[in-house]
């Protein structure tokens, strides 16, 4: 029979184990010590989850109160990562431990299997708590701090898995009955294969880090990465992923060192910059490249005033090339180059293209297709639907306004030009002896 002198002073204790064992006398079960264990320990778990349910829920409820009151939106927040029931999931756990001692006299098998039992829930309970935690900070630093997009979470994912790691081993420790000391030093003959299974987690780990601290990549960058289908938009990037939403909406998935082991475009500096370049050539038939005449220019300038001062500023001090980043660039010498000064006077005056930025108007290498004319600007928006309207319009009317100043752009002849110059033919060998018949006779 137990007796109250041998167990530990603890007044909840004695009370409980009193009870108890004036319950087992009145059924006759106080001679059985695996029964009375077993009865103890069930009773006392479930003493000690409703002490720690009712004090969790009660600090959860005031912290919630609290919370509410002073702070609306945090609170909602709390609510939503569930990190006030994470926490307060500690709390039981820790009761059964301050209580589950008073039910063993010395110590037996079923109490070294209960209190590692209790033990290992207790560092799992904790570990998840730490990581809500956790990723309810990085939550709140991401929306209110992190104003440049870097790609934290890659950091946070791997605080995360070494808190796991570090509770696996203690857990461990608990059960094999050794120090966490003890099996960290005996981990490093496991390295390789951690290594191994691990691998995509290190390298991601270095590639995030690498992102990180160079500045190559935020959430919201448009990238493009050329080994792979992935044209759009940053969605997430974490330890071992980069989420990339398309523009079909397809959703590619990469791992971090990819960016790093091969090259990357980053479209982030067109985005702030908030403008776009426009650098596209049209083939010139080198055939109607000619010299143009005093009158040619005079007509030319009077069908497009706005060369005029340009023609009377050439005249006056002739060819002066300006070194400045949205100028004339063209002569009056060829029907070539007057149609650049025109492009570029034309560039400068619209309102689509920016004035602040490069605007050249000229020519390329020829090749056996003829001289390429590019046109290098800036449009003034960076939107994609209205750069590309932009872009039509303006080489729409370098189409048009190309033979006004004698000029063909270069066409590829195809099958059916062939046909049609031999139809012309043979439709003119039938007519010549019907011509000739006509003639008359001398």
């Amino acid at each position: 029979m137990i007796t109250l002198d041998i167990i530990p002073s603890h007044t909840l204790a004695q009370w409980l184990l009193t009870n108890i064992h004036h319950l087992l006398d009145i059924i006759g079960l106080s001679k059985d010590k695996n029964t009375e264990e077993i009865l103890y320990v069930a009773i006392i778990i479930l003493c000690a989850v409703g002490i720690g349910w009712i004090l969790s829920n009660i600090i959860r409820l005031l912290v919630r109160k609290i919370i509410m009151v002073r702070n609306a939106e945090l609170g909602q927040a709390l609510v939503k990562r569930k990190v006030l029931s994470r926490n307060a999931a500690i709390i039981p756990p820790l009761v059964v431990l301050a209580l589950i001692p008073f039910a063993f006299i010395g110590t037996s098998t079923l109490s070294t299997v209960i209190m590692r039992s209790v033990l290992i829930y207790t560092a799992i309970i904790v570990c998840m708590a730490i990581c809500t935690d956790l990723s309810f900070v990085w939550d709140n630093f991401e929306k209110k701090r992190n104003s440049r997009n870097l790609p934290l979470r890659g950091i946070l994912d791997t605080i995360i898995g070494i808190l796991w790691v570090v509770t696996i081993i203690i857990c461990v420790s608990i059960i094999v009955n050794k120090s966490p000391v003890a099996l960290l030093t005996g981990l490093g003959a496991f390295a390789a294969v951690l290594m191994l299974v691990f691998k995509d987690s290190i390298l991601g780990l270095v590639a995030g880090l690498q992102l990180s601290q160079n500045d190559m990549l935020h959430v919201g960058d448009w990238i493009v990465v050329p080994s792979t289908p992935a044209n759009g938009i940053v969605i997430d990037v974490s330890l071992t992923t980069i989420k990339v939403q398309n523009w079909d909406n397809t959703i590619i998935t990469l791992p971090p060192y990819t960016l790093i082991s091969s090259s990357f475009q980053n479209y982030r500096g067109m985005t702030d910059s908030g403008v776009r370049q426009i650098a596209r050539s049209v083939l010139i038939d080198t055939y109607s490249v000619k010299p143009i005449s005093e009158t040619d220019v005079d007509s030319l300038a009077t069908k497009f005033p706005i060369i005029k001062n340009y023609v009377d500023k050439l005249r006056k001090n002739g060819n002066i090339f300006d070194p400045g980043l949205a100028t004339v660039n063209g002569t009056i010498d060829t029907n070539l180059g007057l149609f650049r000064a025109y492009l570029c006077e034309w560039l400068l005056s619209h309102p689509s293209i920016s004035s602040k930025d490069q605007i050249l108007v000229r020519l390329m290498a020829p090749n056996e297709y003829g001289t390429p004319l590019q046109i290098w600007c800036f449009t003034s928006t960076n939107a994609w639907t209205a750069y590309e309207a932009i872009q039509s319009a303006l080489f729409e009317h370098i189409t048009v306004t190309a033979p006004l100043f004698g000029l063909n752009l270069y066409v590829y002849s195809s099958g059916q030009d062939a046909l049609t110059v031999n139809l012309l033919k043979d439709s003119d060998a039938s007519a010549s002896p019907s011509q000739a018949q006509s003639q008359p006779q001398g």
